[in-house]
């Protein structure tokens, strides 16, 4: 079994210091109701995984879209609904190292879908507990931030392009003039520029997000939503 929690490690991109934590989010009810008193099971790290991955979610949506709160809320919930979680914990092998009850086992508790989204929940609490909110989001973030599927509402540099190649003699260009913070949650700052002249601003997660906050900025002091 060590060498699946050192596996697991491995996949997580994490060590423990102390490894009773995630022996603990790995143990499901059915083992520690087998094993007795002394036993403790997953389900308060569930909780608190749960609360975690929403703050983290919460913040990253938030700081990445500038959608209104029933679309945040919405896009949120889909990247931690039972199915994205099941698939998260499937990609980390989390199933191999869950520590399960005889009868969970027959039953293929390692493949069901409500067990490896607890299961993934409570190893993310395990990593807050372990090494704090930083190494918890680099773990939540690899797979909230995977977004190829959301997009803005509206795509405020094609719009800004279309109305400056009404004249010809009129070029726009996107300057990354700054950056900050760590790498799992850098921030780029970007100013477009009209025949060399600032006319918006933007920060964003992403250079490519930065530059649409920039010409949002632009189409707006030109009066333009």
């Amino acid at each position: 079994m060590d060498e699946k929690f050192e596996a697991l490690q491995n996949n997580l991109g994490y060590h423990f210091k102390d490894i009773s934590l995630l022996r603990t989010a790995l143990t499901h009810s059915s083992y520690a109701n087998e094993k007795g008193a002394g036993t403790v099971c997953n389900e308060r790290l569930e909780f608190l995984g749960d609360s975690v991955l929403g703050f983290i979610s919460a913040g990253y949506f938030y700081r990445n879209y500038d959608f209104p709160e029933g679309e945040l809320t919405k896009h949120r919930a889909a990247k931690v609904c039972e199915n994205a979680l099941c698939v998260f914990a499937r990609e980390l092998d989390i199933g191999s190292a869950l520590l399960l009850g005889k009868g969970e086992l027959r039953m293929g508790g390692r493949e069901k879908p409500s067990i490896l989204a607890d299961a993934f929940e409570a190893v993310l609490a395990a990593v807050y507990l372990d090494g704090g909110l930083e190494e918890a989001s680099k773990l939540a973030l690899r797979f909230v931030a995977r977004n190829d599927s959301i997009q803005e509402t509206k795509d405020y540099k094609t719009i800004l392009q279309e109305i400056i190649q009404r004249n010809p003699e009129e070029h726009i260009e996107y300057v990354l003039t700054g950056s900050s913070g760590p790498d799992h949650a850098k921030s780029f700052n970007v100013e477009v520029h009209l025949n060399s002249n600032v006319i918006g601003r933007g920060v964003g997660r992403s250079k490519k997000l930065a530059e649409q906050h920039a010409a949002k900025e632009a189409l707006e002091l030109m009066g333009i939503k």
